[in-house]
């Protein structure tokens, strides 16, 4: 007997071994959505804190996205005209405060290239020195509205640039896009100290164009005026008591609900209120 249950105890140990090994296997998430739901299982025990799993998410979401899907539309693209003086662009460099421009000599369509704002320093203590911006510019990459925006990611890495041209199927300039649309994609909003500043007027921003970062504060009725929708402004002042009053609940950060076909994700909450929402448009609407 005592040489029995030896036997017997490994033979029922290493029997749940094999049965561990075979579950585990048996457990692998066999589509994204079985995987969105081990992420979610993973936050909710706490092995990943939430901004983990919106990271991991982004991810996903990114590797399924086209640039088309991201990119800074052609009517706000911020641009400077090749035959423009400083003192006529320098004004709007200020007022915008980006660090990287396309120059345009007759319209959208025509890029001559890129200008960074640091490009210009060597120019701001010797007034003497001649300036035009042609020859400064640097060289415009181009990429069609179709490509896949993970493989974008990896060129801007790998080739080390910041900015590139959108183009549509007939060569015609769509847009832009730039590495931090992407990486925002994945870690959430990047602001920076004019970001910050600028963000206690500017209500509703655009990130791409089908997606905003929305403060839960702005009033019904200018978001309805903003995105031509027709939400009820006498149930709830702000777009905030709008989602609230559909989770039925105070959301937590990470939350998702859909109004009107329109997608609301809250970015930021506290255990009293909302402070800032994700508002992502259906593909057929502004």
């Amino acid at each position: 007997m005592s040489d029995d249950n030896p036997h017997s105890t490994n033979g029922s140990a290493n029997k749940g071994w094999l049965d561990s090994i075979t579950q585990a296997f048996r457990g692998e998430p066999r589509n994204k959505e079985e995987l969105s739901e081990v992420i979610s299982d993973a936050q909710q025990r706490e092995l990943i804190d939430p901004q983990t799993k919106e990271m991991i998410e982004g991810v996903m979401e990114v590797s399924e996205m086209r640039v088309r899907d991201i990119m800074i539309p052609r009517a706000q693209m911020i641009t400077l005209d090749i035959e423009q003086s400083a003192e006529e662009f320098l004004p709007l460099i200020l007022e915008s405060a980006h660090s990287r421009y396309p120059v345009i000599s007759e319209d959208k369509d025509h890029i001559e290239g890129i200008l960074l704002a640091k490009d210009l320093l060597k120019f701001a203590f010797d007034k003497d020195k001649e300036f035009l911006l042609k020859d400064i510019v640097r060289e415009a990459i181009i990429v069609p509205e179709s490509k896949r925006v993970d493989v974008l990611l990896k060129e801007f890495r790998q080739q080390r640039y910041h900015m590139a041209i959108v183009v549509d199927e007939y060569g015609g300039v769509s847009g832009l896009v730039t590495i931090e649309d992407i990486l925002e994609l994945i870690v959430g909003e990047i602001e920076d100290e004019f970001d910050t500043e600028i963000g206690e007027t500017d209500d509703i921003r655009p990130l791409n164009k089908s997606t905003y970062s929305v403060k839960a504060l702005t009033p019904v009725e200018d978001f309805n005026e903003f995105f031509e929708t027709s939400l009820n402004e006498e149930e709830s002042d702000t777009i905030g008591g709008v989602v609230l009053r559909a989770f039925g609940h105070m959301p937590e950060t990470d939350n998702e609900v859909e109004i009107d076909g329109i997608q609301f994700k809250v970015t930021h909450s506290d255990k009293r209120r909302i402070v800032q929402l994700k508002v992502t448009l259906p593909d057929s609407e502004k």
